[in-house]
């Protein structure tokens, strides 16, 4: 019984030291303003188990900003929640995004990016429209993506009580919410629905990314590539296959991308979403689409929200902010 003790502990020790190892390099990596000690703790996969740790974090609340009013309204054909961003001095009408949160098509709220919302709803006067749509698993898609839509239409339908122009609209998200938000871009496209741009941050776009074998380093943080297997499973109600997915589900495999909406994307190149990303928007750009690729090296997914303060990501939102005012 000593020696299988002793085995035991010599394993566990070998394996605290393995990822003790791996963490230290992929600290190594990240670029000196974007270091935080949160990140050896937000390296654990997500699995069945502990979702509900991360749908408990995301359940914290940020502020949107004293100069942004939020109202809460229902979208009517298909009760959504949703929260209604306006900049308390403003002209009307104003441009307007629907804002999609992020959360890995698993997690997420509103108010949850309340202050990222409130932050470009003050810089540049625009009202956001951000939607509480359903989540995987338990609602895998299309249900996230079709609460978007419903959301979308609502608000142009009553652009007169939001004091919107309703041709002048832009998607934005990050992370699931950036898939989800070029999905709206094309369904958009294909429904005769004009939106003005896309922004895309580090956005969730192609579940034929978690049957890659070598990651080369991406993703030691905050979505690692088991993460990532396990929202996309939950998101289409199966394993990922090579084969094929719904349309919409996974942006990425549209093959037609040829008049869609002008596009900014901005992904680390630590992201697990890093590749997928750029290729995308190279896509964009060899069908002709206006398409901004902005890449930071040494920075993870979230990093804008771990250290907002850093200066690479007050250039990183200024650009996302620079886009929007081109195109609005």
């Amino acid at each position: 019984m000593k020696r299988i003790a002793a085995v035991i502990g010599l394993t566990l020790v070998a394996a605290m030291v393995r990822n003790h190892l791996a963490v230290r390099d992929g600290l190594s990596r990240v670029a000196p303003d974007l270091r935080s000690p949160v990140l050896p703790y937000v390296a654990a996969p997500l699995t069945a188990k502990n979702l509900w740790t991360l749908r408990l974090i995301f359940k914290i609340r940020t502020r949107p900003g004293s100069d942004v009013t939020v109202t809460r309204r229902l979208v009517d054909e298909s009760s959504v929640r949703t929260l209604v961003f306006m900049p308390k001095h403003r002209l009307t009408p104003s441009p307007a995004v629907l804002w999609i949160h992020g959360g890995g098509y698993v997690a997420g709220t509103p108010e949850s990016e309340a202050a990222g919302t409130g932050r470009l709803v003050s810089d540049l006067g625009v009202v956001a429209v951000s939607p509480d749509y359903r989540l995987a698993p338990e609602h895998p898609f299309p249900a996230g993506l079709d609460d978007c839509m419903a959301a979308l239409r609502w608000m142009l339908a009553n652009a007169d009580d939001l004091g919107i122009d309703p041709t002048r609209v832009a998607v934005v998200g990050a992370s699931a919410g950036g898939g989800l938000a070029a999905a709206v871009a094309q369904r958009c496209h294909d429904e005769g629905i004009e939106l003005r741009a896309q922004v895309l941050v580090y956005p969730m776009l192609d579940d034929r990314s978690t049957l890659r074998g070598d990651h080369r380093g991406q993703g030691r943080f905050a979505w690692t590539p088991e993460s990532n297997a396990f929202g996309w499973t939950a998101y289409l109600g199966r394993a990922p296959r090579l084969s094929d997915a719904p349309e919409y589900a996974a942006p990425a495999r549209r093959l037609d991308l040829v008049g869609l909406p002008p596009a900014w994307v901005g992904v680390g190149d630590l992201d697990v979403f890093h590749d997928e990303d750029v290729d995308y928007a190279a896509r964009l750009k060899a069908a002709g689409v206006p398409t901004e690729l902005v890449t930071v090296t040494g920075m993870y997914h979230g990093a804008d929200g771990v250290k907002p303060n850093a200066p690479s990501m007050r250039e990183f939102r200024a650009s996302i902010e620079a886009h929007l005012r081109t195109h609005l």
